[in-house]
């Protein structure tokens, strides 16, 4: 009884722990987004690093580079879908910290995937500002940043830390028969 209090004890503070970090990542990507509207809107490119790096207001109707543009709904479930898919794995998740990692990646994918999804719904738009114009980068923003630095170092962490039997907690029924 006591290995399964603590274990739900544990479970418990992980859970709080991601919806802490999530909520904190998304009050982030909030502010930074309503900064750059209230500063940004309506003026001029701000160069950080002439040349390199600029803060560029853009309400963002579609995908980068505008693809897809007014296809709001379709971006909202995307959005439901990639946050649906981070909890479920966040959830799921073994309790080793051999995990953490792979935490820190659903905490980021959630936290970028609801932040998008809130200006879509707020504003019909996503807030950008953040441009690299070295290399002409689409203009992105924060929630941006934790969905693409999620999904690279998920792709790192799947293919350098962690082995295919790492990952039996995804599969009830693979996990379950191995416990017989």
């Amino acid at each position: 009884m006591g290995y399964q209090y603590q274990n739900s004890r544990k479970k418990g503070i992980l859970c709080m722990f991601g919806t802490v970090s999530v909520l904190l990542l998304l009050l982030l990507d909030q502010i930074t987004k309503y900064s750059a509207q209230g500063f940004l809107a309506g003026k001029k490119s701000v160069s950080v690093l002439p040349g390199i790096f600029e803060l560029f207001y853009l309400e963002n109707r579609g995908a980068a580079f505008g693809m897809f543009a007014n296809r709001q709904a379709f971006f909202i479930l995307v959005a439901v879908v990639m946050t649906a898919a981070a909890v479920y794995v966040y959830l799921r998740l073994p309790q080793e910290k051999h995990y953490d990692l792979l935490r820190f990646v659903c905490v980021l994918i959630a936290a970028g995937a609801l932040g998008n999804m809130l200006d879509r719904i707020i504003h019909g738009y996503v807030i950008d500002f953040l441009y690299v114009s070295l290399i002409d980068f689409p203009v992105f923003n924060v929630a941006d940043c934790y969905v693409c630095i999620g999904a690279v170092l998920g792709v790192l962490a799947i293919f350098t830390l962690y082995k295919e039997d790492d990952f039996t907690f995804l599969n009830p029924f693979k996990q379950n028969r191995s416990s017989d």
